[in-house]
């Protein structure tokens, strides 16, 4: 795929869990897909008449071209997660955009690596583990999954073959309980640095990729850190949707209008009033805009766009590169104006 949008069929509803499902895709006319292991999409659905985005991992591996999978949690309040399973069958289609993402061992290449995740966070790890058993690559790998309970391990058949078959993939589990028609026999609890030097002994050596929930993520680096882990081998997958629905929600005011900047839309013809204090994507979402994003976090690079003219204050997270900024690309979701713009989009 490309940054333009592509139709994208929907051939399979692949439930794996109770509340986990991988939704199988195959471009609208024949061809192959190109995207390195790690990497994400952004997909467009519509909802109740209007395009809503979000950006998944893919879970699929490069060296299964023909498809294309997502792997996606039904969240409380989830909008297009929820939507997804609800609604998503064999013969829908979706529109998408990227592979976009520096997450990945494509990026990254080592001879050992330690992967870690918690919940749906696994989809990242699982895709470059696909990638390096297809490919019998001898890099020597520890997955290290944490699941609140043995029926919220996702791929765990699937990960047990690969570990069964590779004898340089070991797979460990952790689940923080079981259930009494589902007793637990493996390790117990959260990942603890205790375990990690039981199940990877050599972890300071190893490329790690670490993706979950941000409490997950949190705990992890700092336990890696602690233990005196070179922080330049270390990769952390930061996503989360609800930043987005928080972003364009907290921008609404009482009436539903904010004064401030007139912000003009080039290519859309609008123009729409934005203050010093929000965020150019939110305002634009409230004023019922569709624009590329994604994580909302200046991370993704997902809502770049050219500044025609005017400043703006923007705080990202490494989703834009200095080259590009002095290009006059900014990114929406972390860019509040200063003064009156036009936008290139």
């Amino acid at each position: 795929m490309t940054e333009t949008e592509e139709l994208l069929v929907c051939r399979q509803v692949h439930p794996l869990t109770h509340d986990v499902t991988t939704f199988v895709f195959e471009y609208a006319e024949p061809r192959l897909f190109r995207h390195d292991p790690g990497q994400f999409i952004t997909l467009t659905v519509d909802i109740d008449g209007r395009p809503v985005q979000r950006r998944y991992t893919i879970s699929s591996p490069p060296t299964r071209p023909f498809l294309l999978s997502i792997t996606v949690k039904r969240v409380p309040g989830g909008l297009v997660s929820n939507w997804l399973h609800d609604h998503l069958e064999p013969g829908d289609t979706v529109r998408a955009h990227g592979p976009l993402g520096d997450f990945s061992t494509a990026r990254h290449p080592a001879s050992k690596y330690l992967f870690l995740s918690g919940g749906v966070g696994v989809t990242p790890s699982m895709a470059m583990t696909r990638t390096l058993y297809d490919l019998a690559d001898p890099a020597d790998v520890v997955f290290v999954h944490s699941a609140r309970a043995p029926r919220d391990i996702v791929f765990r058949h699937e990960l047990d073959l690969i570990a069964a078959t590779a004898p340089n993939i070991r797979v460990v589990h952790i689940c923080e309980d079981d259930r009494p028609y589902e007793p637990w026999g493996g390790y117990r609890g959260r990942l603890t640095i205790e375990t990690l030097r039981q199940v990877a002994p050599d972890f300071l050596e190893r490329e790690v990729f670490t993706c979950g929930p941000a409490p997950y993520m949190a705990a992890v680096r700092g336990m890696l850190s602690e233990a005196g882990l070179d922080m330049d081998h270390y990769h952390q997958e930061n996503f989360t949707f609800e930043a987005l629905e928080t972003s364009t929600a907290s921008a609404d005011t009482a009436d539903g209008t904010a004064a401030g900047f007139k912000v003009q839309f080039a290519r859309s013809g609008r123009t729409i009033e934005c203050d010093a204090d929000t965020a150019l994507l939110a305002a634009a979402s409230r004023a019922g805009l569709s624009l590329p994003a994604s994580c909302a976090q200046g991370m993704c690079g997902t809502c770049k766009t050219t500044l025609v003219s005017g400043s703006v204050d923007m705080r990202h997270s490494g989703g834009i590169r200095p080259r590009e900024i002095t290009q006059n690309k900014i990114l929406l979701c972390c860019s509040k104006p200063l003064e009156d713009l036009v936008i290139d989009s």
